[in-house]
């Protein structure tokens, strides 16, 4: 890219900065948890009408069952179609502390600064509303819905701390399920052999998939939890519970997964004369196809603006960005705002998103989005590389 522009670009992200601090610290100071995001998001879509973007609001709420979601287009001539993302959940009793206040914010600086410089780009930007990250996050439907197919790019930063940010965020599949066992109740002394114990069969499924962990490929995790294990123990219980999730780093391999799931929870109901459901807990959270094309522009942009870069870290996590990084080029990177490492989802995090550091990173990842995203609509090959990155690693995963 150009200096001239680029020196541009940050001489615009700093004009709009305050906007995007006082933005994220309303949302610190109200945090609201997913799907009641009413507050924030009416607050965002202002600021992004009031910047001249045409606004949906709400958006794709019959299909989400809540409307807190937002879809907002400034429509700039003939050229790529490009989305910026935002989160604005916060989490139950610790508020942010997953940075959604930050970067959430982050994301609409980068929207206003792309506003105001529409004479230096041709191209259609997009900036998508992105409620319930963590919970059943919103992206899963938008992206099955094709609010994202055909875009030349979408991307979000996410907070991070540690002093060197990332180029890119990789995640794994998720697929979460309630699984019932049902038997028969009876007295556990007076007349056991009329009970069928569904506790019993619960606990032999969790030992079936401990039983397979030693033949698991090092990027499948299996945890679950018993919600529901009877009520007393002189009481043989007829009904069990287990909340299960399950991760592996590709669609593929969560399928096979599955397959084992049911064959282990099977089985012990099998085994104890029980019968078992499976109901999904969540929506499938799916990997991320990583572009190395736009990781490579991404950590030089990072770079340019003054920040340590590592390389993306093993997936230990999951994120409905995998699911949008199916259907078009897409990228997470993580930007640190703080020199300490901080666990997200903590409350020294949503304390350090207020932090003057803070505040620089997110001025510094608002300059690297602007420009990434100039860079999409301006340079034709790097466009047309990045596509054609996509495609190929997107033929990558399906045969993994």
């Amino acid at each position: 890219m150009k200096l001239e522009l680029m020196d541009t670009a940050k001489s615009v992200v700093r004009r709009h900065l305050p906007a995007a601090v006082e933005l994220s610290e309303a949302l610190y100071q109200t945090p609201e948890l997913a799907y009641y995001e009413v507050a924030s998001s009416k607050r965002i879509t202002a600021m992004l009408r009031n910047a001249g973007f045409e606004v949906e609001y709400p958006f794709l709420e019959k299909e989400l069952g809540y409307g807190t979601a937002f879809r907002a287009v400034l429509q700039n001539g003939e050229g790529p179609a490009a989305a910026l993302m935002v989160e604005y959940d916060a989490l139950p009793g610790i508020g942010h502390g997953c940075g959604h206040n930050l970067h959430g914010a982050l994301s609409v600086l980068a929207a206003l600064s792309l506003a105001e410089m529409k004479e230096q780009f041709q191209g259609s930007l997009y900036v998508i509303g992105t409620p319930a990250e963590e919970e059943n996050g919103a992206k899963v439907t938008m992206a099955d819905c094709g609010v994202f197919d055909g875009m030349a790019l979408a991307a979000m930063m996410h907070s991070w701390s540690g002093g060197t940010s990332q180029d890119n965020m990789d995640v794994l599949s998720l697929r979460c399920y309630v699984v019932e066992f049902f038997g028969a109740q009876a007295h556990a002394v007076a007349a056991p052999w009329k009970g069928r114990s569904a506790l019993a069969a619960a606990r032999k499924f969790l030992d079936l998939i401990d039983a397979r962990r030693e033949c698991f490929t090092p990027d499948i995790h299996v945890n679950g939890v018993i919600l529901d294990g009877g009520k007393a123990p002189n009481i043989i219980p007829d009904h069990a519970t287990i909340r299960l999730e399950f991760r592996t780093d590709s669609r593929g391999k969560l399928e096979e997964l599955d397959t084992i799931v049911r064959k282990c929870a099977n089985g012990a109901a099998l085994a104890l004369d029980c019968d078992v459901t499976f109901t999904p807990g969540l929506l499938d959270f799916w990997d991320m196809v990583r572009v190395a094309p736009l990781e490579q522009a991404t950590a030089e942009l990072l770079q340019a603006a003054g920040e340590t870069v590592g390389a993306p870290l093993p997936a230990t996590g999951s994120s409905d960005v995998g699911n949008v990084s199916y259907r078009c080029p897409t990228i997470q990177p993580l930007i640190s705002i703080n020199r300490k490492p901080i666990a997200l989802h903590t409350t020294e995090m949503c304390e350090a998103t207020r932090d003057p550091q803070a505040r620089e990173a997110l001025a510094r990842g608002a300059e690297v989005l602007t420009n990434l995203f100039l860079k999409i609509y301006n340079d034709a090959a790097f466009c047309s590389e990045v596509e054609q990155s996509f495609r190929e690693a997107c033929g990558r995963k399906q045969q993994a």
